[in-house]
């Protein structure tokens, strides 16, 4: 009998052992009455969610860096057409030029380089992630604030938190549970790209820090009663932090503060 793979340490490996949970995540991923055209997988360890996406895609590109778990991976999917097994880094891939997906249970410590990745492939639709918890719910505005990549990229993408997975659900089991990130990008983006030239200046300075206070930092680049105008608009009080305003409101203020 074969010995089992060990896991590495180096490649964050947890392996979804739970199948009740990989099924949750494939049907968030490709939702029932859909397949998929083209969807990519992020480490696909020993093919538990591959196997369960596999029904749901007319093409999937399984990415799996370990050479140690390639054979076995190859060989449960030789008789899966649909399924082709890349041993490659995922982060390494050219993105493809027609629309596309993604999945996978990510490896905690690459997740903000595989989200990277996926924000600047211009043709990917969503991508449905399992991270880290506590990412999932920084990212999405669980914890009731928000970050500035969220911020940022708002115009554009929709994030939503989708569900939470138990660490027990996991092989070997992690120090936290992990939470369902599914970021998808916008039929029709929030700003045109006249407009969004001029959000990401606006936000990367309200991030910029003086003291938390976003009033504080817009002032740096606006007159005061400009921010107070954009301030009354967004129906923000002048004392909030940052991090407590919603991207909705960030949109108001864009309005009136944008060139």
């Amino acid at each position: 009998m074969a010995r089992p793979t060990r896991v590495s340490r180096a490649l964050s490996q947890n392996f979804l052992a739970d199948r009740t949970a990989a099924g949750q995540l494939a049907r968030l991923a490709v939702p029932q009455g859909r397949q998929a055209p083209l969807l990519l997988e992020v480490g696909a360890g020993k093919g538990a969610l591959t196997e369960l996406l596999a029904p749901r895609c007319q093409r999937l590109l399984a990415y799996e860096i370990d050479p140690r778990l390639l054979p076995a991976l190859r060989s449960r999917f030789s008789r899966t057409p649909q399924v082709r097994v890349v041993g490659e880094d995922f982060l390494t891939a050219r993105p493809p030029h027609t629309p596309f997906s993604v999945a996978g249970n990510v490896p905690f410590s690459r997740t903000a380089a595989i989200v990277d990745w996926c924000l600047r492939a211009p043709a990917l639709t969503d991508a449905t992630l399992l991270t880290q918890l506590e990412y999932a719910r920084k990212r999405t505005g669980d914890y009731g604030s928000w970050t500035r990549l969220t911020v940022l990229t708002w115009p554009r993408y929709e994030w939503r938190m989708l569900g939470r997975v138990g660490r027990h659900s996991f092989r070997p089991v992690p120090r936290v549970d992990a939470g369902i990130v599914r970021i998808e990008r916008r039929r029709t983006p929030l700003l045109d790209t006249a407009a969004y030239a001029s959000w990401r200046p606006l936000v990367e300075l309200g991030f910029s820090g003086v003291g938390g206070s976003l009033h504080a930092s817009l002032r740096r680049a606006h007159p005061r009663r400009r921010v107070d105008a954009a301030f009354r608009a967004a129906r923000l009080d002048t004392r909030v932090l940052v991090g407590e305003v919603p991207p909705g409101a960030w949109l108001r203020l864009h309005e009136v503060l944008a060139p």
